[in-house]
């Protein structure tokens, strides 16, 4: 549990659940990457598997985005493509999936989480799951997750939250937005939304929600390459004395 988890389970009506952990607030070292990207692309071609339904452990932080411990031992443009490779094989999987992926957002999303959130087709959030992309505070930018927020909440609110990297967006914002398609009091009203949503849809015809899928992602056919460009973008930023140095003032903080 230390080094975190990916854990993946299908029940009776065909729900697999993904759910993801790690102690540093849900953040996502390359391995948990790795492994949340493998689950998703496994599960989806399991003919058992109607639904999805991705969440994080705990009940604070959804998703605290990179490991900075992981960001500062980067050592050349490689390696750092390799890492923010890690997001992109994230979003690429949920992209890819053949099943409708529900979002659990039961608190705050920072950087990749964002792009996380803004992967599922669609999201169930608290009031507590503000939202922001800090990755220009630390000298990078939001280039990997940059289409999947695009996408979901456009580019206007996208640039905004780029920009103004230290601000956090409220869920209502992020509601009103479009990334989230629900925003309730607190994790057990949540829950209920997400436990109603889950019957319809596991009693829902699972080829016309598979065709529904395909037409959501219509588009974005070209973002295996354009992800990975993305990935070396950062790759390189993430080696300046810039970033580095403001990746270890922001740990202070």
């Amino acid at each position: 549990m230390e080094e975190g988890h990916v854990n993946c389970n299908v029940d009776q009506r065909g729900l697999a659940t993904i759910e993801f952990g790690h102690p540093s607030s849900n953040a996502l070292p390359g391995k948990i990457l790795g492994k949340l990207a493998k689950a998703i692309t496994e599960i989806s071609s399991d003919p058992s598997c109607k639904l999805i339904l991705l969440k994080s452990a705990g009940n604070r932080a959804f998703c605290a985005g990179a490991s900075f411990d992981e960001l500062i031992a980067i050592e050349n443009i490689e390696d750092g493509k390799t890492f923010f490779s890690g997001f992109a094989k994230v979003i690429n999987a949920c992209r890819t999936s053949s099943k409708l992926i529900i979002g659990r957002i039961h608190g705050k999303a920072v950087g990749g989480g964002v792009g996380i959130a803004s992967a599922m087709d669609y999201a169930f959030a608290t009031e507590a799951a503000s939202v922001k992309l800090s990755e220009l505070a630390v000298g990078i930018g939001p280039f990997v997750v940059g289409p999947a927020v695009e996408r979901k909440i456009g580019l206007s609110a996208m640039s905004q939250l780029a920009i103004n990297a230290t601000a956090w967006r409220s869920a209502r914002w992020a509601e009103e937005k479009g990334l989230y398609a629900h925003v309730y009091k607190d994790i057990e009203q949540m829950d209920q939304g997400i436990s109603e949503l889950i019957e319809k849809l596991c009693s829902s015809n699972p080829a016309a929600m598979e065709q529904l899928k395909t037409v959501f992602w219509k588009g974005t056919d070209h973002w295996d390459n354009l992800l990975s460009e993305r990935a070396e973008i950062s790759g390189a930023l993430v080696l300046s004395e810039f970033t580095r140095n403001a990746i270890e003032a922001f740990k202070k903080t």
